[in-house]
């Protein structure tokens, strides 16, 4: 069944400014979707139109096979919830519990109701103990972690997440795209992001956004088309380029791992089929292959 269908969507601000243009896509329940673009292609906008914040000049949008404006805003919540980028525009009430019990509330549940929805989402983020502690004295990471108990505690069946990884720290992040992989399946998920590393580890299928659907194919697909990359100001993922160089000096790869998982097993195969030997050399390809990483990452 589809969660979300988006036809010929178009959306442009009250000064006249575009933002979207024909956008169509689909999600399927329960899949993963990543929207990658620059900076100005749309992709929040996007997202704010999926949750009614914005309502499109054009197109329609059809959450579970029911068209967006004929829903209530309660109905949207109840099946379709965003965790912004900026956490400080999520968390404005003065303790944890509130913040995460505000949703559930207003949705007109229950006390105990309420409770339990709060105590689910904080044992599922590891926030137990936060209840009574201030949203705006927390780390960054921690915002995150809140700002996402906040959605979850509403049981959304659509979860948009809005460039969810960026300013973390390494662990910070680490931790959140391991908190997304644990949702997969769950609920579908939307993201916008520029983080093409954590792509290929929680995404299932990706959208080139850039005011207009530019391409669409599995992260694979998208990140070996360089050409494609390179026109809309996008980057492969490092263990990708890595590999890419590896190969460029003769290394033997079948398929270019996109994350440390697919390396780590890439390079068993070779241990295992190989002695462990790896060998390179300059061939008459190289120096050109190479060229073209070189405009990838330099988005001449």
């Amino acid at each position: 069944m589809k969660a979300i269908e988006v036809k010929n969507l178009s959306y442009a601000y009250p000064n006249g400014t575009k933002a979207l243009e024909e956008v169509s896509l689909e999600v399927e329940e329960g899949e993963t979707v990543a929207i990658v673009g620059p900076n100005g292609a749309g992709k929040t906008t996007l997202l704010l139109n999926l949750t009614g914040i914005l309502k499109p000049k054009k197109g329609k949008i059809e959450l579970f096979g029911g068209d967006i404006t004929q829903m209530s805003n309660i109905d949207i919540s109840k099946n379709v919830g965003i965790v912004f980028q900026d956490p400080d525009d999520q968390l404005f009430m003065p303790t944890v519990f509130d913040d995460v019990a505000f949703g559930p509330t207003n949705l007109g549940y229950s006390k105990e109701e309420v409770k339990e929805r709060v105590k689910r989402a904080l044992t599922s983020l590891s926030l137990v103990g936060y209840e009574e502690k201030c949203p705006h004295c927390l780390s960054y990471g921690e915002k995150k972690k809140v700002s996402l108990a906040t959605v979850l505690s509403m049981q959304p069946k659509v979860l948009l997440l809005d460039e969810p990884t960026a300013n973390l720290d390494p662990r910070s992040r680490a931790e959140l795209i391991k908190l997304i992989k644990k949702l997969k399946g769950e609920v579908t998920i939307v993201i916008a992001t520029h983080d093409v590393n954590a792509i290929p580890e929680i995404a299932d299928r990706v959208y080139v956004l850039n005011k207009k659907i530019i391409a669409k194919g599995r992260p694979r697909e998208i990140f070996m088309n360089f050409d494609l990359l390179r026109k809309n100001g996008l980057d492969a993922p490092e263990i990708m380029k890595l590999f890419y160089v590896l190969e460029c000096f003769g290394y033997d790869c079948d398929e270019l791992p996109l994350s440390i998982d697919e390396a780590i097993q890439e390079l068993t195969r070779v241990v295992e089929t190989r002695d462990g030997h790896i060998h390179l050399h300059i061939h008459e390809h190289t120096h050109k292959n190479m060229e073209k990483l070189r405009k990838l990452d330099h988005h001449d």
